[in-house]
């Protein structure tokens, strides 16, 4: 009887954890579905951008090769920064939080493109957003 009771709030606790952390999922895809903006809904969407960065990083193939695994992360990365700092452009209000996106941008921009002139230098050519 005590395992079993005690089953049972271990039962219910997990259920009640999986529903705190879906809870801010089912907001920002229900905001999605009902057209709301990335950039204009809640914070969480930022979150939404880096798990999608990371899910993509997750399932990229690596080549075993160091450097050249590290260049093809390191795009995704940077992508994923640009894309945060684009959605603080369209919701920001700070005018030093702007400014550090533009700056972000323009930096990840120019690391991209010396990620894309590597990778294609050693026969990887970048893939496209």
């Amino acid at each position: 009887m005590i395992k079993q009771t005690r089953i049972r709030n271990i039962i219910g606790s997990l259920m009640f954890a999986t529903a705190l952390t879906a809870a801010p999922a089912a907001v920002a895809q229900a905001h999605q579905q009902h057209g709301a903006s990335a950039a204009t809904s809640s914070p969480m969407d930022m979150k939404s951008m880096m798990k999608e960065m990371n899910d993509k990083m997750n399932s990229m193939p690596m080549t075993g090769k160091p450097d050249i695994d590290f260049a093809m992360m390191m795009r995704v990365h940077h992508q994923g920064a640009i894309h945060m700092a684009e959605a603080e452009l369209k919701a920001g209000k700070e005018p030093e939080m702007r400014k550090m996106a533009q700056k972000v941008i323009a930096a990840q921009k120019k690391e991209i493109a010396e990620l894309d002139k590597f990778l294609a230098k050693h026969g990887h050519p970048a893939e496209k957003k």
